[in-house]
């Protein structure tokens, strides 16, 4: 849960949880314009632009906002976390834990800890988040969903220091760590691409919202969310470029190639157009076309595209090898047990 501080009548007040604001909003003592402030913001917001709020009313008291709240002084409720990332095209990232601080992460994805963490295994998505049996089932059942385990692992430092627990990359590309906090509270990514996050976060679903981005959207129906206000990592092909849309600023993408982006993003999917480019273009049929504002991360080498070109050179998928041309390459074939 985030809190936020508001400003009314040239006043600060709060900070308020967030299901009190939407109350204030629906209550109208505040709107879309009212400014306010949380954890990682650099200054105060417009509600209109903070992804958890959906009011879009641009009134306002014309009121001055009072001197912004002092940095650090707003509770995270996630476990806060120190981390480096190691390598270039093959990375990890090492988390260190204060005493009894908990990670959770995908199941397989542990490269290796330290003596003194505790690692158990939990169903559904092992936020911490309050809830009985039916709550937990129905957290593992959107896991499920988005081609992930019913089960995720969490690894606490237990004991008087410090520990560290390291997490591996499963294909060449790169660790994109993710302040929660500062993107508003919530984050949609691709499906598989989460890797480990501070406990507290909630790891759900995101269903499009139009039939065409279902269809054609290289993704599906079902996108994978991350809320709350800790640090989460996600994994991407390639390099990773991060894109920050104006508001009403538009980009068009590759369906494989978006890994991430803000709610106040609208995805939608659009049509290459033109003949010779829908037969011969060799880009697919369809774009995601992005609109701001927000941020957008891509990645430049989505997996299914690696594993196309793999599938596709591999000699009993029909594919060719290096070497094919001269007799070397078929009587080493032949040797091998490839023919």
């Amino acid at each position: 849960m985030n809190y936020y501080y508001l400003a009314l009548n040239g006043q600060q007040a709060g900070p308020f949880p967030s299901e009190q604001v939407v109350q204030m909003i629906r209550d109208g003592k505040v709107n879309g314009a009212t400014l306010c402030f949380t954890r990682g913001m650099s200054g105060w917001t417009p509600l209109e632009l903070v992804p958890e709020f959906h009011s879009f009313l641009h009134t306002s008291d014309g009121a001055m906002p009072p001197p912004v709240p002092v940095a650090g002084s707003m509770r995270r409720t996630s476990h806060e976390v120190d981390f480096e990332i190691f390598g270039d095209d093959l990375q990890f990232v090492e988390i260190t834990l204060d005493p009894n601080e908990t990670v959770v992460a995908e199941a397989g994805s542990m490269m290796f800890m330290t003596q003194g963490i505790e690692m158990t295994t939990e169903f559904g998505d092992a936020s911490g988040a309050s809830g009985g049996f039916m709550d937990k089932v129905f957290a593992a059942g959107k896991r499920v969903i988005t081609g992930e385990s019913l089960f995720m692992t969490t690894f606490t430092a237990r004991g008087a220091r410090r520990e560290k627990v390291a997490f591996a990359a499963p294909y060449p590309g790169k660790i994109v760590p993710l302040d929660l906090a500062q993107m508003g509270g919530k984050m949609i990514c691709q499906k598989q691409s989460f890797l480990c996050a501070a406990k507290g976060t909630q790891i759900g679903i995101e269903f499009t919202r139009k039939i065409g981005v279902g269809l054609f959207g290289g993704e599906g129906f079902i996108l994978q969310s991350l809320m709350g206000d800790g640090l989460a990592f996600v994994h991407a092909g390639g390099t990773i470029v991060e894109k920050s849309l104006g508001p009403g600023e538009h980009l068009k993408v590759d369906t494989g190639c978006l890994v991430a982006f803000q709610p106040t993003v609208s995805y939608d999917i659009q049509f290459v157009g033109g003949f010779k480019n829908t037969l011969f273009g060799g880009e697919g049929l369809f774009f995601a076309t992005l609109t701001g504002p927000g941020r957008v991360w891509l990645q430049s080498l989505p997996f299914s595209r690696l594993a196309d070109r793999i599938i596709a050179s591999a000699p009993r998928a029909g594919g060719s090898r290096v070497g094919e041309g001269s007799i070397l390459g078929g009587l080493g074939d032949i040797i091998g047990g490839d023919r």
